[in-house]
């Protein structure tokens, strides 16, 4: 789903995207300048390896998403830190966001329960 940048004004525009076991949902809108804002939840289930065993588990996912899109290279003239996406096209891709936001959750640290559980009572036994 493609979405050209210009066209989103102050009233949200609400999207969802849907990928296998995770959903998308949620809205943009104008904030300033060339900025806008994407306010949305990731859920679903994600198929993970354990970091701790190797083995193959199902990853629940609950994630609140912000963060702003910049119509062209962003440039922060008053040292304000944001979490900014550049759109170099004018468009933005979110089934392509999805996809960036799917890799940075599987690149945290996860483990599974059996693993968890050994830690926690490991972790107890001391």
């Amino acid at each position: 789903m493609r979405i050209v940048l210009r066209k989103v004004t102050k009233t949200p525009l609400d999207f969802e995207v849907v990928s296998n076991e995770i959903a998308f949902k949620g809205y943009l809108e104008y904030h300033s300048a060339k900025l806008i804002l994407l306010k949305a939840k990731i859920s679903g289930t994600l198929e993970k390896s354990c970091d701790i065993c190797a083995e193959d588990f199902d990853l629940m996912v609950n994630e609140d998403i912000e963060f702003f899109i910049n119509d062209g290279i962003f440039e922060d003239d008053d040292s304000t830190l944001l979490d900014v996406v550049e759109s170099l096209d004018g468009n933005v891709d979110i089934e392509e966001l999805l996809r960036s936001e799917i890799e940075l959750i599987k690149s945290d640290y996860h483990s599974c329960n059996n693993c968890r559980a050994l830690v926690a009572s490991a972790a107890q036994a001391k």
